[in-house]
């Protein structure tokens, strides 16, 4: 194995505890705050989505990097986990894209990669009112109204969170996964992937699956996508045993992301009879995405042929040999050629020349190519020897001759 493809560091420990306690099983998800106030479980998503595609759209505004915008919507998506979009008696509701404008405030606090405040709120205004080009100063009503709401709504996220700001991007960890596998420069699958990880942020993939796991599905789904292979390692073990993550986690991730493409193409009233889904429970033999080691191939193929008795192995043997005698019969019969003639007249073959008009004869060959000899040289030379002796391009002419001879007799 090369030094630069060095197995992914794993998580840390304090990482894995700190993520696990964020994440939910599907019937749980179905009885957060915003479903149990009588919100439907299609809206709630619904409106997570919005939250999300307003941190995106305010992110593209500010020009932010695009783990800014994954870490604010973890961060959107672990606060609706505790709080309510639905207004009760005795407590207020939070909307999402003011959730969302906070979130952007505090992902940024997060990676070291802050902004103007000023800029954020004018960015948060445009966004809201889908005016990209408005005029918002300090003297705006609506100016101060979002920035008060930024800075009080920043504690209560704090809060909700429990001051958890510990984080792993997937774009950080399916960086890791492309070096390691070799993939790094495959531009399609790294663009595939990266976008998948994009749509993930639309979903509460993040409060199911570690974010190690929504990377290895990234990357499943890129190559199912791209129709590209992985090799195994050394040992023989796929690439989802290298990385240490369970391929039926891995296909059911990539069935939840598929769900939600369902529903889109439901909703504008498309066929969604194109989609593919994952069978979960599907061998990992015959996943797509695997390409056997060549060596471990071959031992396989060895030890198991198929129904018919012949593998693959032998086969490609068995041609390799059939190609050897086809070369071999091939210059055994150019050495007949040029030592055996037909006799025109009778079509019969004629003895081999003695062996020294050979001689002779590969003399006169070897001088031609050093240049010794001249045109009249070489028709003397012509002369003196036996005139039954002729060129190459003689003897094949009288070869077709004599089969013509042959069938007519």
């Amino acid at each position: 194995m090369s030094p630069s493809r060095d197995l992914p560091a794993l998580p840390d420990e304090v990482l894995m505890m700190a993520e696990s306690q964020w994440l939910f099983t599907e019937s749980e998800l179905l009885r957060t705050p915003s479903i149990l106030d009588g919100l439907s479980s299609e809206k709630e998503r619904e409106n997570r989505g919005k939250g999300v595609n307003f941190i995106f759209q305010v992110g593209i505004m500010l020009k932010l990097p695009q783990v800014i915008l994954a870490t604010a919507s973890v961060l959107l998506h672990r606060f609706f986990v505790r709080h309510s979009m639905v207004e009760a008696p005795g407590r207020p509701a939070y909307h999402y894209y003011s959730m969302a404008a906070t979130s952007i405030f505090l992902a940024s606090k997060i990676e070291e990669d802050c902004r103007k405040m000023k800029e954020l709120v004018v960015a948060c205004v445009r966004v809201a009112q889908k005016d990209s080009r408005k005029l918002v100063d300090e003297q705006d009503k609506e100016y101060w109204r979002w920035k008060d709401n930024i800075l009080h709504n920043e504690d209560v996220l704090l809060e909700a969170l429990c001051f958890d700001l510990t984080l792993e991007p997937p774009y950080k960890v399916l960086v890791e996964y492309l070096n390691r596998f070799g993939k790094s420069d495959h531009r399609r699958l790294r663009n595939s992937a990266w976008a998948f990880i994009n749509d993930s942020c639309m979903t509460t993939l993040c409060l199911q699956f570690s974010s190690r796991t929504i990377a290895a599905s990234a990357l499943y789904a890129a190559a199912k996508h791209c129709h590209t292979e992985i090799f195994d390692d050394d040992a023989g073990r796929p690439w989802w045993e290298v990385i240490g993550i369970d391929i039926k986690t891995i296909k059911q991730a990539c069935n939840t992301l598929a769900a939600v493409y369902e529903q889109v193409q439901i909703k504008n009233g498309r066929d969604v009879s194109i989609h593919e889904r994952t069978p979960e429970d599907g061998d990992g033999q015959t996943t797509k995405t695997r390409a056997r080691h060549p060596q471990t191939a071959q031992d396989d193929q060895v030890k198991t042929p198929n129904s018919t008795g012949d593998d693959i192995l032998g086969a490609s043997q068995r041609s390799i040999k059939q190609s050897r005698s086809t070369s071999e019969t091939h210059d055994s019969s150019t050495i007949n050629g040029d030592s055996q003639r037909r006799d025109v007249t009778n079509g019969t073959l004629e003895a081999s020349p003695p062996a020294d008009e050979i001689d002779h004869r590969e003399g006169k060959r070897r001088r031609l190519a050093n240049g010794d000899m001249g045109v009249t040289g070489g028709i003397d030379d012509r002369t003196k020897a036996n005139s039954t002796v002729s060129i190459k391009s003689e003897v094949q002419a009288a070869d077709d001759i004599s089969e013509e001879g042959e069938l007519e007799a």
